[in-house]
């Protein structure tokens, strides 16, 4: 209950911050706010263009929430995600086969990918204690230029240098079914496998040994060693699944929101979905309504920049303000600690909460 009453503090002073902003810089934060939500929810079609950005940061948010359960910083989501949908692209684009099937492979081939590429720092951490910080930045950028080149060289458009050919629509997660229920959206079957994965992760780490022992690591690594846990097996264990977990992002971006992959950009999901795993506690239910939270967000900025004429870097730094009251979690549970205790000491003293009578 207190990491929910943190996460809305968060989101509250944002809200707070953001409307400062707007007023400081001669806007109506009222007028503001009210096209951002619009933009983002306004009709069936925005609904599910919001479910649909906050798709990816599902994926990316439950990687860097399962690694921080697990006593890892998963900053290499970026790249994780990219290599994932790269490896999706590629089973999409050479495989020719049922839909069904062709979708499977596809999945199996971002996961495949995802944990690929967080197993390398798994293995430095567990072997040689590097900073698991440092080796998921570095293998971001490996990530990066990896794409740049074999785009171009194996997978590349006919009249297109920097993209791929497009993934034929039996190769995409692309719904008719979803998109006209939803007004021609471009929400797809990305939503439905996220969905999927925070009920798996939320089992795993609550109901499993597994998630038992990589929480034990994450909590104490040296008592976890004590009491027989196998502690390198845990920790590759952990950048494994986190990796898995972000290349089903690439995945839902790359052939769920696009129908292609570009290169010399890498996904702000990835870092995005450090803001989206500190919002929802690391929890995989926060994660899932944290997610959809900055896809509103995300989706409305740019109706609200038409309507009002406010920049959309102010949702960014509405965003910004949130990510730092969510990182700051601590110090605001030492204030609710503090004021819950006040009012205890107060009603126990049989008088009013107030600065004079705890004096």
């Amino acid at each position: 209950m207190r990491n929910v009453i943190i996460s809305l503090c968060a989101v509250l002073f944002g809200l707070i911050g953001g409307a400062i902003l707007m007023a400081a810089t001669g806007h109506d934060p009222i007028q503001g706010y009210k096209y951002l939500f619009q933009g983002g929810l306004k009709n069936p079609s925005r609904f599910g263009d919001t479910l649909a950005t906050g798709t990816p940061l599902i994926f990316t948010g439950l990687s860097v929430a399962f690694a921080f359960r697990t006593g890892l910083f998963n900053i290499g989501a970026a790249g994780q995600m990219l290599f994932g949908g790269f490896c999706a692209t590629v089973v999409g684009l050479n495989v020719d086969t049922a839909r069904p099937l062709l979708l499977a492979m596809m999945i199996l081939a971002a996961i495949l990918g995802g944990a690929v590429w967080a197993f390398i720092p798994g293995l430095l951490k567990a072997r040689f204690n590097v900073h698991e910080v440092v080796s998921t930045i570095m293998m971001n950028w490996i990530a990066y230029w990896t794409i740049y080149y074999a785009v171009p060289a194996y997978l590349k458009a006919e009249s297109v240098e920097t993209e791929s050919r497009l993934l034929p629509d039996k190769a995409t997660l692309k719904s008719a079914f979803l998109s006209d229920m939803f007004g021609g959206s471009y929400i797809n079957l990305g939503l439905f496998i996220a969905v999927i994965a925070v009920l798996i992760i939320a089992f795993v780490i609550n109901k499993t040994t597994l998630g038992y022992e990589l929480k034990a690591v994450g909590y104490n690594r040296h008592s976890a060693e004590y009491a027989g846990i196998p502690v390198n097996r845990s920790i590759i264990t952990s950048m494994l699944i986190s990796g898995a977990l972000a290349g089903l992002g690439g995945l839902a971006q790359y052939a769920g929101n696009g129908a292609n992959i570009q290169i010399g950009v890498l996904p702000s999901q990835g870092y995005d979905g450090i803001a989206v795993s500190l919002l929802g506690a690391n929890s995989p239910l926060g994660v899932l309504i944290s997610a959809l939270f900055f896809g509103l967000l995300y989706s409305g900025r740019g109706f609200m920049n038409a309507m009002t004429e406010i920049p959309p870097e102010i949702a960014d730094s509405i965003i910004a303000i949130i990510i730092y009251f969510a990182a700051t979690s601590v110090l605001m549970n030492r204030l609710i600690t503090w004021l819950i205790n006040r009012r205890r000491t107060a009603a126990a003293k049989g008088g009013p909460v107030s600065g004079k009578e705890n004096a």
